[in-house]
């Protein structure tokens, strides 16, 4: 009867959309209204199938590498960015390239550039497989070694242990990284790093939310693809905490009895999740007889990045073309 009482969703802010995610989007789309369908994507824009489906919907065209795209076509980047050699690969097949990559990605390409250039070994903390790793690496091959594990620190070898430079992924969890990043000073105690995390600031955001949260709360659902490192870490987070979290693709993916005797249901997103599911998950818990909706502001995010020059110069030449809030 008590939980009965007390069914109330907790609904965290900031959630959802992040400034680079809400840039790349509106990369794709004003690029099929400026120039028309198709327009090319390489790999998914963002790491969510629902926005992904809407873009390909509306003339996007998403490949894996680019010898998929006829030459001469035009290509988008996703917001993970790429390597100096797919870079490379759009010159030689002549293709129209405009960049999505998020500015906080393009910062720690920057900065692994700075360190090979000063001679350091560098040590990039994160998901091997992931395609921001990926195209990070790719910027200094030769010098660079993937870490995803404490483990992994310990059987590092490097030319030079006090010539080492560390950097992370964006999407990390702030604790994960915390770790790797004691663990790595501790194996090499002269070890430099940015000036500033690489941790990007919706990441930390949302995941503070949560911590926030969290403990609170009878059950975390966290609305994001099964691919979007950054969703997984919120899960992550509030199990850590001691709460049980599932990620959720829509309100379809919430199994009934995860609401058993649960009363106070925490919702947030990943920064790849648009808002039209988080309100979807929050109409169902309504419908179970959630009747309370809490939004819970653990802290304010008003951040914006300006669109390309490429899409910026493109939208001027248009035909019949206003003034773009770039």
């Amino acid at each position: 009867m008590t939980a009965q009482k007390q069914k109330r969703v907790l609904l965290l802010k900031p959630r959802g959309f992040c400034a680079g995610v809400v840039r790349a989007v509106d990369i794709v789309k004003i690029a099929l209204d400026t120039f028309g369908a198709p327009i090319y994507v390489r790999k998914e824009i963002v790491h969510n199938s629902y926005v992904v489906d809407d873009l390909r919907q509306k003339g996007a065209i998403f490949v894996n590498e680019l010898d998929e795209v006829p030459e001469g076509k035009r290509v988008i980047y996703s917001a993970h960015g790429v390597s100096p050699a797919v870079r490379e690969r759009a010159k030689e097949r002549g293709l129209k390239v405009i960049d999505a990559t998020c500015p906080l990605v393009t910062k720690v390409h920057v900065e692994a550039i700075k360190f090979a250039k000063q001679g350091y070994s560098l040590v990039l903390v994160g998901h091997r497989d992931h395609e921001e790793v990926e195209g990070t690496q790719g910027e200094a091959p030769d010098v660079t070694q993937v870490v995803s594990t404490v483990e992994e620190v310990d059987q590092l070898v490097v030319p030079d242990p006090e010539r080492v430079a560390y950097l992370t992924q964006t999407t990390l969890s702030l604790d994960e990284a915390k770790y790797m990043i004691e663990a790595l000073k501790k194996k090499f105690p002269k070890i430099v790093g940015p000036h500033a995390q690489d941790i990007c600031y919706a990441t930390e955001n949302r995941q503070t939310a949560v911590k926030n949260v969290a403990h609170g709360a009878d059950l975390v659902l966290v609305v994001g693809s099964r691919n979007s490192s950054n969703s997984n870490r919120l899960v992550e987070v509030s199990m850590n905490i001691g709460t049980t979290s599932y990620l959720i693709d829509s309100a379809k993916d919430i199994q009934p009895e995860w609401l058993e005797g649960r009363g106070r249901v925490a919702i947030t997103a990943g920064a790849s999740a648009p808002e039209v599911l988080v309100q979807e998950v929050v109409a169902y818990l309504q419908g179970k007889g959630y009747g309370d909706v809490d939004e819970v502001e653990v802290m304010p995010e008003n951040v914006r990045f300006g669109l390309p020059p490429e899409i910026v110069q493109a939208i001027a030449s248009a035909p019949g073309a206003q003034t773009v809030r770039a």
